[in-house]
């Protein structure tokens, strides 16, 4: 296996030409002239960290394992690779993504569809839990090229015959270490061994435990390896440690929020029962808070997600194990409600906020009993933690937060071939409110969201209830995030 390190930073090209320089064109690489006037009009002039180390290895047909955390431009890392080595014209499923997440799996379709756009006759398809298995199984019928599900789901396919890998020639394991902690090795063995022999194989994993190697001996062929330290920019996310006993840690949570403030934090406990107690808390204190469990259904999980995404819900609380696959935008702290014993997943957890140009906030609460668990994340990333007291906040701003959006949930989705377009033009047409009053719109098979500024919530509501939208009647309801 060979092995070439990436630098987090982006000093000199790499070694024998196998890696494009940190920050160097995408006209660099082999990719089609339809190809590059797309990322032209997307916008991506730069390769990332990760792109520049494995675009090249993959473009010239290596299978790969490379190592990079959510938010590093992974996934165009593979979907410019899985295009490049698809034939439009052969209406057959050739490359194929497996996800831990019905999220992520979503997320990575969408991508793929934007960068496919130099060919317009390319069909991505989701294969994921929440939709009727036997709507995918007609849209398997018409064709697809490009297939990202969950093991699971891909499974279900596969032993039905409604999904046919003969053709297939990249398959790519997207958060791989993501899917091994969920279960899944079994999963993805089955289906690795439906596909041919010769394909091409790409595996991406934020951690590189010793089943990521198990799985790369057994599916990958002379694979090159790119691993790229996930260091985080200091001047982004601002570190602070916080020793408090064990038992006061969930009311120190509001008093951190109380102090800091931030419209979207993702709060981080290590068990599902101290996540309810947390939540339980945040309610009685009167925070707009949500939380992700293994006890959802995936309606309600959506709607979670929807809802934080969209800034309508100020805390989501969560285990490691239930934000797998997340990469929400504008974050602007990350809470450990429990310090977690592996310096990785702590580098993960604190990695989700400070995305881009923005700031962030990662906060950590620990026990007497924590601090060598501190010592040694320090250790890791080579800096000293910075120490404060609590007390320090408690004279702060008692007021709780009230998150800057509202979600209307509109009935009626995809199925009924509602747009984004459409719920904005309804909005801003008839109904008066300016662009800059709506926030983002997610639309699913069944319903569509609309986050709306919370000052017009009330109105938009009335005025969607009235009007039209796609020139029909719809039935309209605000979510209300319980606290």
């Amino acid at each position: 296996m060979t092995e070439i390190l990436a630098p987090a930073v982006s000093p000199a090209p790499e070694p024998a030409s196998q890696a494009a320089a940190v920050g160097a064109s995408f006209e660099q690489l082999p990719l089609s002239p339809a190809l590059q006037s797309t990322l032209l009009q997307l916008e991506y002039r730069t390769m990332t960290p990760i792109q520049a180390a494995s675009l090249p290895l993959a473009l010239a047909g290596h299978d790969l394992i490379a190592q990079a955390k959510t938010g590093s431009g992974k996934t165009a890392a593979f979907a410019l690779t899985l295009l490049t080595n698809l034939n439009p014209r052969h209406f057959a499923v050739q490359a194929m993504v497996l996800c831990p997440t019905r999220e992520l799996a979503e997320q990575v379709t969408q991508e793929i569809r934007r960068l496919a756009r130099f060919e317009g006759n390319i069909k991505v398809l989701a294969l994921c839990g929440g939709s009727p298995l036997r709507l995918q199984a007609s849209s398997l019928e018409h064709g697809a090229h490009v297939v990202v599900g969950t093991p699971g789901r891909i499974m279900d396919h596969l032993e039905r015959n409604n999904l046919s890998l003969a053709a297939l020639n990249t398959l790519v394991l997207d958060e791989a270490d993501r899917m091994l902690d969920m279960g899944f090795h079994d999963d993805i063995v089955h289906v690795a061994k439906r596909c041919p022999a010769n394909r091409q194989t790409l595996l991406f994993s934020a951690t590189y435990p010793d089943g990521i190697a198990r799985l790369a001996q057994q599916f990958l062929r002379q694979p090159r390896e790119v691993k790229l330290p996930e260091r985080h920019d200091d001047s982004k996310i601002r570190q602070r440690f916080y020793e408090v006993k064990h038992e006061e840690r969930l009311a120190a949570v509001a008093t951190l929020l109380r102090h800091y403030r931030p419209v979207s934090t993702l709060a981080f406990c290590n068990t599902k029962q101290q996540c309810r107690d947390l939540l339980d808390v945040l309610h009685a204190e009167g925070f707009h808070a949500l939380t992700l469990n293994g006890d959802l259904e995936q309606r309600e999980r959506d709607q979670v997600l929807i809802q934080f995404a969209n800034r309508s819900c100020s805390v989501l609380v969560a285990t490691d194990v239930a934000a797998r696959g997340l990469d929400i935008a504008q974050l602007e702290a990350v809470i450990n409600v429990d310090v977690t014993p592996d310096p990785e997943i702590y580098i993960h957890r604190i990695g989700r906020t400070g995305r881009v140009d923005a700031g962030g906030w990662a906060l950590s609460l620990c026990s007497p009993a924590d601090k060598r668990r501190v010592a040694t994340i320090a250790a890791m990333l080579g800096n000293e933690p910075e120490w404060h007291t609590l007390g320090a906040l408690q004279s702060g701003n008692r007021e709780a937060l009230v998150p800057p959006m509202v979600t209307l949930q509109i009935l009626g989705g995809r199925k009924d071939k509602i747009r984004p377009g459409d719920v904005l033009g309804a909005l801003t047409g008839e109904a008066g409110f300016t662009r800059e009053q709506i926030g983002k719109i997610t639309i699913t098979e069944q319903s569509t969201y609309v986050a709306v500024a919370r000052d017009i919530a009330r109105e938009a509501f009335r005025k969607l209830s009235a009007g039209k939208v796609k020139g029909k009647a719809v039935k309209v309801r605000a979510i209300n995030v319980s606290n």
